[in-house]
């Protein structure tokens, strides 16, 4: 688990030649320098990162001037906008996460490009047909794979910024149910004889509340933006029902120093992406599953409410970034309780089963077709191993790490009920959450695959045959009676 369940650390720092004049300050108290006595935001007092247009935050003057602190060397148009977007922050009466800036915000990560300098770019039409030939040749590859049909219905292509506009929806299905909970403990800490009166201040809490997820969750899903590589990489479907995706751009940056074919790179991505359609579609219970299960697994988390109550304590209107060090510093934790620990158990269960199903499936498809199948099954494997997608974004967002163990037991379970059961059986199990493998078989996937499994007919025979009040064919009237209960003739 996470040090700070809900990712509240540091948003990554602004490049150095970064667009419109981020720099550090050479003095050391400019963003991300850690200056200003220990501030990690440096002198912005509101810890949010550089609004749109403002110039570097600590820049001359900042010691004495306390405006030229908050907005640095901005002219007169650009001070307009940032006082405009400051009181749209805090005039922000949405739900706990502020949408809108989180939006602002991943698109604005996304324009910086990444680390390794690539800027995102409009798919052109040769990119577009590249990914639609492929995940048309994937999809007829996992015919031969598995007994459930395509799931998708559109292929497309689409820039790193389509692909924050396009996840949103699905982020804010996931992070809400969190946020909610930290929202009510921000406007529950003050005594209850103290809200009246302090409704303007509680009001001013949950705005910069919202805006300061907004911000968190906006550089997450930015930098996720850069490194995705598909639709369904974090293990849940985040883009539209029926709408198979890959981005051309991440997918060149994936393949560019694996000395593999780029057209084989390309394909075996776009097997992982059409495999993870066809379950998310005919499987009619997973989504609803998994998000209910992080849904489950929020509700455990509590708040160490005395930390949140000497932040608001000792809160200084004119440095709400205070609120925002309190919560870097451990305020939101899981509960530990067999039923925190039971959600935790079934959410980290469910995600394993599902890669571990398309890994499996995927090779099955690729192995005989693709020179470098394996090569690049291990790539996807030690990449996820070392904290790729799916580890980074759930433990950003809701402290929750994927463990890469689980996923290599899930990927030989069902290799396994492959080879026992064939590819109509190991499917078969995913028609009802409880037949899936549990948390336990993961730890012995040949008892599991081996096991004796009810028959459901003969049951549902047995139960019909109890309501009406037949006794079972064979029991002897001494196994009627033997423990007391039952209909013997009371002879001893």
């Amino acid at each position: 688990m996470s040090d700070t369940p809900f990712g509240f650390g540091l948003p990554p720092e602004e490049p150095e030649d970064g667009d419109e004049g981020k720099k550090k300050d050479p003095a050391g108290g400019g963003q991300g320098s850690g200056g200003q006595g220990g501030n990690p935001f440096g002198a912005n007092p509101f810890g949010f990162g550089a609004l749109p247009g403002m110039g570097g935050i600590g820049g001359p003057g900042g010691a004495d001037n306390p405006f030229a602190a908050m907005f640095g060397s901005l002219n007169p148009n650009d001070l307009g906008a940032a006082f405009q977007q400051l009181g749209q922050m805090l005039s922000y009466e949405g739900g706990p996460v502020n949408w809108d800036m989180a939006k602002q915000i991943a698109r604005q990560v996304v324009a910086q490009g990444t680390p390794d300098g690539t800027k995102d770019a409009s798919v052109g039409p040769a990119e577009k047909s590249a990914v639609q030939e492929a995940l048309r040749l994937a999809d007829l590859w996992l015919d031969q794979a598995t007994s459930l049909p395509s799931g998708a219905n559109v292929a497309v292509a689409w820039s790193r910024a389509e692909w924050v506009e396009a996840t949103l929806p699905a982020w804010q299905q996931l992070v809400d149910p969190v946020a909610e909970r930290v929202g009510t403990a921000m406007g529950d800490v003050l005594p209850e004889e103290m809200q009246a009166v302090a409704g303007p201040l509680i009001g001013m809490m949950r705005s910069m509340g919202g805006a300061m997820f907004g911000q968190q969750i906006g550089q997450a899903v930015g930098a996720l933006a850069g490194e995705v590589v598909g639709s369904t990489d974090v293990g849940l479907p985040l883009g539209p029902a029926g709408r198979a995706a890959l981005l051309p751009l991440n997918v060149e940056a994936f393949g560019k120093d694996l000395g593999v074919p780029s057209d084989e790179v390309r394909l075996y991505l776009a097997l992982r992406e059409a495999a993870h359609q066809r379950l998310f579609a005919h499987v009619p219970w997973l989504r609803a599953h998994l998000f209910g299960a992080v849904e489950g697994y929020a509700r455990g988390i509590k708040v160490d409410t005395s930390k949140l109550e000497e932040a608001v304590g000792q809160l200084d209107p004119t440095h709400p970034e205070q609120l925002q060090e309190a919560l870097q510093q451990g305020m939101f934790q899981p509960e530990d309780t067999p039923e925190q620990k039971a959600a935790l158990a079934r959410l980290e269960t469910a995600l394993a089963l599902v890669e571990g199903w398309v890994d499996a499936v995927v090779h099955e498809a690729a192995k005989s077709r693709l020179t470098s199948a394996d090569a690049l099954r291990e790539t996807l494997r030690r990449r996820r191993a070392s904290g790729g997608p799916a580890e980074q974004t759930f433990a950003t967002l809701i402290g929750l790490e994927l463990r890469p163990r689980r996923l290599r037991d899930a990927a030989r379970l069902w290799a396994s009920l492959t080879d026992a059961r064939g590819v109509d059986g190991r499917d078969g199990l995913w028609e009802h959450p409880d037949m899936l493998p549990t948390a336990t078989d993961l730890d012995d996937p040949d008892g599991f695959v081996h096991r004796e499994h009810l028959d459901f007919s003969e049951l549902d025979k047995m139960l019909g045959e109890a309501a009406r009040g037949d006794a079972p064919k064979g029991d002897s009237p001494e196994d009627n009676g033997r423990d007391g209960t039952g209909g013997g003739d009371g002879k001893e």
